[in-house]
């Protein structure tokens, strides 16, 4: 009874030792590597490229201060539509004292220079008359008496440009209204009643009012990076996507390419615009954000694969097509061939030739 014991546990004992050789060698086996398989198909091809960027007017300014002072009168909100000539805003002056000490010096000045020349000249006229002094000599001290007194006056007329903004010599010209200069829209007024504004000068541009733009006539206006400017050119058409309007597709068509480049967050990137065709029912605001598409090539009804089958070396294009029996996944066999590729939108990309359609092609690895 023992012995017979001892037998079936010497036979379990092999059979477990056998299992586990077994599991072992299994276990050492390399796993077979599985590929997707592609299948060529005949397709059109787009390239495009997309540029980011935004619409705003092609014509638009900012209408700024002529004198240093605050804004007694605001005329205009943002959204308002003006006309050319149409009043803005109001400024009331207040002058500078260091330059209305300055020009009113000059006014004692050319009054005491005035004075002097009158003195002279009467002496000279006098004399003149008395047939002591040529006529030559007296035309002279007249030219110095009116020049002297035009002196007087432009000193005056500063002294008036500097306390009311205008002179009596300006003709109505005032630099305390502030005009439009175009037909358009307010876009937008950084400044409010009471606020302090400075005039434009040599050294400084002046405080903005108001900025204005010409609406009737959009732009698209974005950048392009300098891998991608190259394949532009003027007169190519565009389809512009509005981030607030995702079901509006509006034409447009790139009319500038900035010839020089400049650097953002550490790219070159090169200006360019295109005029839109807004539709009559869209309404765009300034400053809207806008994607372009732009078709840089076509290839219509071509062989294409996913650009995942094609592998590089030495840059050079291969392709690895199926040789085996597409059921057995186990047993793959690729054949690689060189393949001439040609167009690619950037997941599917042309073979001009090296494969023909119906063929199997290696694609990424499964497992």
């Amino acid at each position: 009874m023992k012995k017979t014991f001892r037998i079936i546990g010497l036979c379990l004992l092999a059979l477990f030792v056998g299992y586990t050789l077994y599991f072992l060698w299994q276990q050492s086996q390399p796993v077979p590597t599985v590929y997707e398989l592609v299948s060529p198909q005949q397709r059109t091809l787009v390239k495009r490229t997309t540029v980011a960027g935004s619409m705003e007017a092609r014509r638009q300014l900012a209408v700024k201060s002529q004198a240093t002072g605050v804004i007694s009168r605001l005329l205009v909100e943002p959204g308002d539509k003006v006309k050319a000539g149409d009043l803005i805003a109001t400024v009331k002056i207040i002058p500078d004292m260091a330059l209305l000490n300055e020009a009113q010096s000059r006014v004692e000045a050319a009054r005491i220079h005035l004075a002097e020349v009158q003195r002279e000249y009467n002496r000279v006229h006098s004399l003149y008359e008395d047939g002591v002094m040529s006529r030559a000599d007296e035309e002279a001290k007249s030219s110095q008496l009116a020049s002297a007194r035009e002196s007087v006056t432009a000193a005056e007329s500063q002294v008036q440009v500097i306390t009311r903004g205008q002179s009596a010599r300006s003709g109505g010209i005032s630099v305390t209204d502030l005009r439009s200069t175009m037909t358009g829209v307010v876009l937008s007024v950084p400044v409010k009643e009471g606020a302090s504004v400075s005039g434009t000068s040599a050294f400084t541009e002046g405080t903005t009012v108001a900025k204005i733009a010409d609406m009737s006539d959009v732009i698209f206006r974005g950048f392009i990076d300098e891998t991608e400017v190259a394949k532009l050119k003027v007169g190519m058409d565009m389809e512009l996507h509005l981030g607030s309007m995702q079901e509006v597709t509006i034409p447009a068509k790139l009319d500038y390419i900035a010839p020089e480049g400049e650097m953002q967050n550490g790219a070159k990137m090169f200006e360019v615009k295109a005029t839109a065709s807004i539709p009559a029912d869209v309404t765009i605001r300034s400053g809207y954000s806008a994607n372009a598409s732009i078709v840089l090539g076509t290839a219509p009804n071509v062989l294409s694969c996913d650009e995942a089958a094609i592998s590089f070396e030495e840059g050079k294009p291969y392709v690895y097509v199926l040789t085996s029996d597409p059921s057995d996944t186990d047993h793959q066999q690729f054949e690689r061939r060189a393949v001439t590729i040609g167009l690619s939108d950037g997941l599917v990309i042309e073979l001009k030739s090296g494969v023909k359609a119906g063929e199997l092609l290696r694609g990424n690895q499964k497992n």
